[in-house]
């Protein structure tokens, strides 16, 4: 390990993207702690602790909607827009076809995601400020027009420096800049969750912290595991005999993942799971005695632990294959050993060798994702028993920390290994 550090601290151009990578990251904690003006900070984050799926809503805006800080809505914004994108690409034979060419395709679309995640933070920061005035705390007082409009306009742009931030990360191929961000929102709040825990511990909580702990272990080894998981299909290459020399005829394999989505399925799940609760709880005070009716009923609905769950769980295994479908294409993969000459034995080029390839990944995924599901629903099994809400917040948390990680060393060792072969 400590070998790995020394390499990576002496090749200059890694050692400037991982200290680039620190910085950005520093400077959105920095603004984290900036909050808009005119906002009760102490009754806003015990209003969040109270809520379920607020609380779920801060992890996923990286630990910045606890302070209503002017980056309060964080990536979520932009991946919405993703999802949007993603999906219209299935439906609209345009899109799809800018989605296939190439890397100027796919530049495209994040453009057109870009775009559209702006009206989508101005509408956001209005629900979120609307939300909490309606609240009983008090968290936010009354504002003049002008007032709303200048803090709306706040937040959307923190969504937009955010964004550029995430690229920038992005670009140096250290890791997701998204995900990263959502990891150090989370590794932040760790210190201060610790802290309360010790303070508050009590013997009686004895035994829910040794299950915490376990789960925890359970989770972290759980991840790792079907990330790490693959199929390797063989492949063989035809011999070719020119000017009397013999090319060719190697023995290789095309490696499958498991988990070939990472931690996208979790983050997509947690974002489209939020939004009808956070649509509710908008339209609670509101006049209309059905629409109120309607909305604390679907604030009920998704506060019930079995509803949850099934939803959660649905959702996990069905982004799963849903962006396994977007990157994993069998059809060129297949296209191109037939182009170098290559085959999977037992199983003819072409067509017969896109089908197979998508066959095997079906498969493949059934179990990867029904695995990742099963974990991610693990803490809200757990919290039946231990009756504390940390195991809900803690087990999501926990995934997307394990697999962002294991997808930023990943990165990392190509890099290395990119290098090793330019040496030679």
């Amino acid at each position: 390990m400590w070998e790995k550090i020394q390499q990576i601290w002496r090749i200059k151009d890694l050692r400037n993207s991982i200290l680039f990578v620190l910085a950005m990251l520093a400077i959105i904690r920095v603004a984290a702690h900036i909050p808009v003006p005119g906002v009760d900070i102490v009754a806003l984050r015990q209003f969040f602790q109270s809520n379920q799926i607020l609380g779920l809503m801060n992890i996923f805006s990286g630990g910045t909607m606890e302070n209503f800080s002017i980056v309060m809505l964080g990536v979520g914004p932009y991946i919405t827009a993703s999802i949007i994108f993603q999906l219209l690409a299935m439906v609209i034979p345009k899109l799809e076809e800018i989605s296939k060419d190439g890397e100027s395709g796919q530049r495209r679309i994040n453009q057109y995601t870009r775009f559209l995640s702006v009206p989508l933070a101005f509408m956001q920061s209005y629900a979120m400020i609307m939300l909490l005035k309606q609240s009983a705390q008090g968290i936010v007082g009354e504002m003049s027009v002008l007032s709303l409009l200048t803090t709306m306009l706040t937040i959307t742009a923190g969504t937009v420096f955010v964004m550029w931030i995430g690229e920038l990360i992005s670009e140096k191929n250290i890791g997701n800049g998204i995900s990263l961000l959502i990891f150090a929102g989370i590794v932040a709040s760790l210190p201060t969750k610790l802290q309360q825990s010790l303070v508050t511990f009590d013997r009686d909580q004895l035994i829910q912290t040794i299950v915490f702990i376990a789960v925890a272990i359970v989770t972290i080894v759980s991840v790792v595991y079907i990330t790490e998981g693959q199929r390797n299909i063989p492949v063989s290459y035809a011999r070719q005999v020119r000017g009397g020399r013999t090319y060719g005829g190697a023995q290789t394999h095309l490696p499958l993942r498991v988990n070939m989505a990472g931690v996208i399925p979790i983050i997509f799940a947690i974002s489209i799971i939020l939004f009808p609760s956070m649509v509710a709880q908008f339209f609670l005070n509101a006049r209309t005695p059905w629409l109120a009716n309607l909305a604390q009923s679907t604030i009920n609905l998704f506060n019930n632990q079995l509803v949850y769950g099934i939803i959660y769980f649905v959702l996990v295994v069905a982004f799963s294959f849903f962006y396994t479908a977007v990157i994993f294409h069998p059809q060129k993969i297949a296209e191109n050993l037939q182009k170098q000459g290559g085959f999977i034995p037992g199983v003819r080029p072409g067509r017969a060798t896109a089908d197979y390839l998508q066959y095997t990944m079906n498969r493949i995924l059934l179990v990867g994702s029904i695995f990742l599901g099963t974990i991610a629903i693990l803490p809200l099994l757990l919290q039946q028993v231990t009756s504390t809400q940390a195991m809900v917040i803690g087990g999501t948390s926990l995934l997307i920390v394990v697999s962002v990680v294991i997808e930023t060393v990943k990165q990392i060792e190509s890099q290395l290994t990119m290098r090793d072969y330019e040496q030679f």
